[in-house]
């Protein structure tokens, strides 16, 4: 497959491209500082995700977009940064042709009882709040495309570097509600997180839809 991610160089892209290469796919790592390196199967490219026409030519011709997009955590734009950008992306693939959309978003917006969402809750980190109601915002926005083939992921809750359990491949699948273990804990690894989004790109059970997986 071709393939293109976007936010290639993030902590959750650069997981992603990892095993996306390691599939022995063709990968088009989108950035805006892209990486001056010569790896097999790695074509870098700094694109404007702000300038539709732009990152739509660059899409052109990929049999999926993988969107890891992220503002930025300390950005104090970050809310409308992110509704932006997302939405962007979402009309540059549409513009290119492409069908196949799989946006990386926050967990904030998986449901924890009947019509309350994680970043509703009293507990909910308020330094990732404004990031998480974006995401959550942005999927509503996407819940209304009808023309693209797309699935949003919410990692589980605990995803972040401190997870060591690394690569397993083993991973449980959910909707709109946290996967959680038997210790009551909804967690992943990054790099599970990428075989989940590898897996998905080349076998896709998700469609036009929410997703979420943890251990």
């Amino acid at each position: 497959m071709k393939i293109a991610i976007i936010g290639a160089t993030g902590f959750v892209g650069s997981n992603i491209l990892n095993e996306i290469i390691s599939r022995n796919h063709q990968v088009t790592a989108i950035a805006r500082n892209p990486k001056d390196t010569t790896d097999a199967g790695v074509h870098w490219v700094k694109a404007d995700i702000f300038n539709v026409t732009e990152l739509a030519n660059v899409l052109v011709g990929h049999d999926a977009v993988i969107s890891a997009y992220n503002s930025g955590w300390t950005n104090p734009n970050i809310y409308a940064d992110f509704i932006k950008g997302s939405e962007s992306i979402q009309e540059a693939v549409k513009q290119s042709g492409v069908k196949r959309y799989i946006v990386i978003g926050g967990a904030g917006s998986l449901f924890v009882a009947p019509g309350l969402q994680a970043v509703d809750t009293p507990d909910f980190p308020k330094e990732y709040h404004a990031g998480a109601t974006a995401a959550r915002d942005y999927l509503n926005t996407l819940k209304n495309e009808k023309e693209l083939d797309w699935a949003f992921f919410s990692p589980a809750f605990e995803m972040h570097p401190g997870i060591t359990t690394g690569r397993t491949g083993n991973y449980r699948l959910g909707l709109d509600n946290p996967v959680f273990d038997d210790n009551q804990r909804s967690i992943l690894s990054v790099q599970d997180l990428a075989v989940v989004i590898a897996d998905e790109t080349e076998n896709p059970k998700h469609h036009q839809v929410r997703f979420t997986a943890a251990y």
